[in-house]
C-alpha cells in the first residue's frame, strides 16, 4: 500500500558584476535568468556599503526597492528514503467538460458510503471477528464501487492467522482494494494522518504509521509489524515504499519481511491492475508526483470504464526462504509474474517477455527525466553562483 533541513547561507555583501552582453537577474533562490539590453529587464544594480543601491525612479526605501538574495544550496535528500521515477507525465488525462455530471455524482456516492461507514465503526468494532472482517470487505467493496471503478478478484487470501499482504503500490485505491481481500492494519506513512477523511479512517482502522525520513526508527517498525503479526493480525505493507504509475514496478525492500521471518508468519503476495473496460492498461489511477489527493480523487471519478483488478497469487509460507531477501525477490517475483499473466489473459498483443521490457524501458525512461531534471537544476545552481 526523510529530507534533512536545508542549510542556510547567512547575509553578505554581494557585488554584481554584468557580463559585457548582457546582465544577470537572480529571480530565485538557486536559479539565473539571463537579461539582454533592450529586452525592457534593468540591469542589476551595484550594491554600496550598507545596502542595495535603488534603481532608476526609485527611492531609497521605497517599495520598489528589493534587495538582492544570495541563492541557497539546495536542501539534502535522505538517500535512503524510497522514491519512484514516475510523474504527473506518465498519467493519462481522461477528464472532459461531458464528464463533471457523472464525476459530481460518484463523489456524492463515495461520500455518502464514506459517513455511513464512519459512523458504524463504533458499532462494527464490538462484533465478532468473522463479523467484522466480511462487513469491512463488503464496505471497501461498495467504496471502490461507489467511484465507478469496477473490481475483479482472483484468488482469495488465508482467512485467520498472522498474514504479511505485500502489493505493488499505484493509487489511493489500493487501499480498499487490499481490504476487499481481507481486511487488515496498513503500514502508512505519518504524512497520512494529515488527509481529509482518509487520515481519520487510515488512524481508525489500526494502521501502523512510519515515520520514513528516520532511518532509526525502521527496527522499531519492525518490531511492531512482527508484534501484530504474532499477534493473529494481518497486516498490508507496500515494499516499493512509494506509488508508481502502473506501467512499471519498483523494487521490494526487505524490511518488512524480516517482521514476517520474525513472527513465522506466511507472506501474501498481491498484484494490482488498472484497466480500461475493453483491455487497454491505465495510468489513470495512479497517484504520483506532485499529484494531491484531490486531483488523484477527481481524476479517478471522471474517468469512464475503470476496472481494477486485483490477483492474490500463491502463498509463499513462513520456511519458504531462508532471509529477507531471498523472500522479497521471491514476493517481487510473483507480483511481476501477475503483471505478464494478466497481459496475456486480457488478449494483449505482446508475450509476457515483450509486457517486460515494456515496463523495464519505461521504467528507465522515468528514471531518464529524473536524472535530467536534477542535472538542469544543479547546471542553475552552478551558473547563479558563478556570477557572485
Amino acid at each position: 500500500m526523510g529530507a534533512m533541513g536545508a542549510t542556510g547561507v547567512s547575509r553578505v555583501a554581494v557585488k554584481l558584476r554584468p557580463r559585457r552582453g548582457g546582465t544577470t537577474a537572480l529571480v530565485s533562490p538557486g536559479v539565473s535568468t539571463p537579461v539582454f539590453p533592450g529586452t525592457g529587464l534593468g540591469k542589476v544594480p551595484r550594491p554600496r556599503r550598507g545596502g542595495v543601491r535603488a534603481g532608476a525612479g526609485e527611492r531609497p526605501g521605497g517599495a520598489g526597492e528589493r534587495p538582492v538574495a544570495a541563492p541557497s544550496a539546495p536542501a539534502p535528500v535522505s538517500a535512503w528514503l524510497p522514491s519512484a521515477p514516475c510523474s504527473r507525465v506518465c498519467v493519462e488525462s481522461v477528464g472532459s467538460p461531458a464528464a463533471v455530471p457523472r464525476a459530481l455524482l460518484r463523489l456524492a456516492a463515495l461520500l455518502a458510503v464514506l459517513v455511513f461507514g464512519i459512523v458504524l465503526i463504533p458499532v462494527v468494532a464490538r462484533l465478532a471477528a468473522v463479523w467484522r472482517d466480511r462487513l469491512t470487505r463488503t464496505w471497501c467493496r461498495t467504496i471502490v464501487r461507489a467511484t465507478g471503478v469496477r473490481l475483479r478478484i482472483t484468488g482469495a487470501a488465508p482467512p485467520g492467522g498472522g498474514l504479511l499482504l505485500v502489493a505493488n503500490h499505484i493509487s489511493w485505491l489500493d487501499i480498499p482494494l487490499l481490504a476487499a481481500v481481507r481486511p487488515a492494519r496498513m503500514l502508512a506513512k505519518a504524512e497520512i494522518r494529515q488527509w481529509p477523511v482518509a487520515g481519520v479512517l487510515t488512524a481508525s482502522s489500526g494502521a501502523l504509521f512510519i515515520q520514513r525520513d528516520r532511518l532509526r526508527a525502521l527496527p522499531g517498525t519492525v518490531e511492531r509489524i512482527a508484534d501484530s503479526l504474532r499477534g493473529g493480525s494481518a497486516v498490508v505493507v507496500f515494499p516499493e515504499g512509494s506509488t508508481w504509475c502502473g506501467r512499471a514496478q519498483g523494487r521490494f525492500r526487505r524490511a518488512a519481511f524480516q517482521a514476517a521471518l520474525d513472527a513465522g508468519v506466511p507472506v501474501q503476495p498481491v498484484h494490482l491492475h488498472y484497466r480500461f473496460d475493453g483491455g487497454a492498461a491505465t495510468t489513470a489511477p495512479a497517484f504520483v508526483g506532485s499529484d494531491s489527493l484531490l486531483t488523484s480523487v477527481w481524476r479517478v471519478l471522471s474517468a469512464r470504464a475503470l476496472v481494477a483488478e486485483v490477483r492474490v497469487e500463491p502463498v509463499l509460507g513462513a520456511g519458504s526462504a531462508p532471509d529477507r531477501r531471498t523472500l522479497a525477490l521471491a514476493a517481487e517475483t510473483a507480483t511481476n509474474g501477475a503483471a505478464t499473466n494478466g497481459a496475456a489473459t486480457n488478449g494483449a498483443a505482446d508475450t509476457g517477455t515483450a509486457v517486460v521490457e515494456t515496463a523495464d524501458a519505461h521504467r528507465r525512461s522515468a528514471e531518464a527525466r529524473r536524472r535530467s531534471t536534477d542535472a538542469h537544476g544543479m547546471s542553475a545552481n552552478s551558473e547563479a553562483y558563478a556570477h557572485l
